[in-house]
């Protein structure tokens, strides 16, 4: 049984369904390089499965867990320079698989991505 964060009505457990079922935009199926980096030198590359302005779910041989943050770089097919994002947050992990939440992103970032998803959507 999920527990309550006091926080929020939210229900905390480890359901990857119900946080998948939280996912919120369109979201672009692709394969593309991510680039993540922790504290204490912790880094690792990664292939990126589907991306949304909020988020993205990628596959990596290096093993993470939920609640870790990182920076991100992605070397996106169509674009010239690398994407960053200064702070995503890993929601959660199944085998090599992982969700990242983009909680720390500039809107001009942001901004390339939705014209991605919506160049692609078209």
């Amino acid at each position: 049984m999920a527990t309550q964060d006091p926080g929020s009505n939210r229900a905390l457990g480890s359901d990857r369904e119900t946080t998948m079922a939280e996912r919120r935009g369109r979201r672009l199926s692709l394969s593309c390089r991510l680039f993540f980096f922790g504290e204490n030198d912790f880094e690792g590359e990664a292939t990126v499965l589907d991306l949304s302005t909020n988020g993205c779910q990628a596959r990596s041989l290096v093993q993470v867990q939920a609640g870790m943050t990182f920076r991100l770089t992605l070397f996106l097919h169509d674009q010239k320079w690398p994407l960053r994002i200064d702070e995503a947050l890993v929601r959660w992990v199944k085998g090599a698989d992982f969700g990242l939440e983009f909680t720390g992103i500039r809107p001009a970032q942001r901004e390339r991505i939705r014209a991605i998803i919506m160049a692609a959507k078209l």
